[in-house]
């Protein structure tokens, strides 16, 4: 029997996956549990309606990602921080502040997209990558001053 998964099943295949699975499985298991459908041509014409949604959906995040990346590359953030003697930082600087930074630019990212390996510790100019999407990643350029 033809059906159509309406979730994921370990070890049998993930939502909207056309499958031929054994007509007791499918009659007793699958489709009273809401897990599948019959693959008759009407829900196979809307399977692949709802594909092609979703497709459009995430290839329409993906141009706002990469908008935004272009957005976040043409932009410089200064940081200001306090120093001591020999220029050594009070402190370092952190993902929040460089979130901060480019907040105060007008640029919306989530604070989780700043990837720092570890805290800036140094005065100078440094290389920021910010992750936008699984597939967009910006570099920000990311300039340490003196207060």
């Amino acid at each position: 029997m033809k059906i159509i998964l309406t979730e994921d099943i370990p070890q049998l295949g993930s939502a909207g996956d056309l499958l031929t699975v054994k007509d007791g499985f499918a009659r007793n298991y699958l489709i009273p549990y809401n897990k599948a459908v019959n693959a008759t041509t009407e829900n196979v014409k809307n399977l692949a309606h709802q594909k092609r949604q979703v497709e459009e959906k995430l290839n329409k995040i993906k141009r706002e990602a990469e908008k935004l990346a272009k957005k976040i590359e043409l932009v410089s953030c200064t940081v200001p921080k306090t120093v001591g003697e020999e220029d050594k930082l009070f402190g370092s600087v952190t993902s929040i502040d460089i979130h901060n930074s480019l907040k105060n630019e007008g640029i919306e990212v989530d604070k989780k997209a700043v990837i720092l390996d570890e805290p800036i510790k140094n005065l100078g100019i440094f290389t920021v990558p910010v992750k936008l999407h699984a597939e967009v990643t910006a570099n920000l350029k990311v300039w340490v001053v003196k207060e």
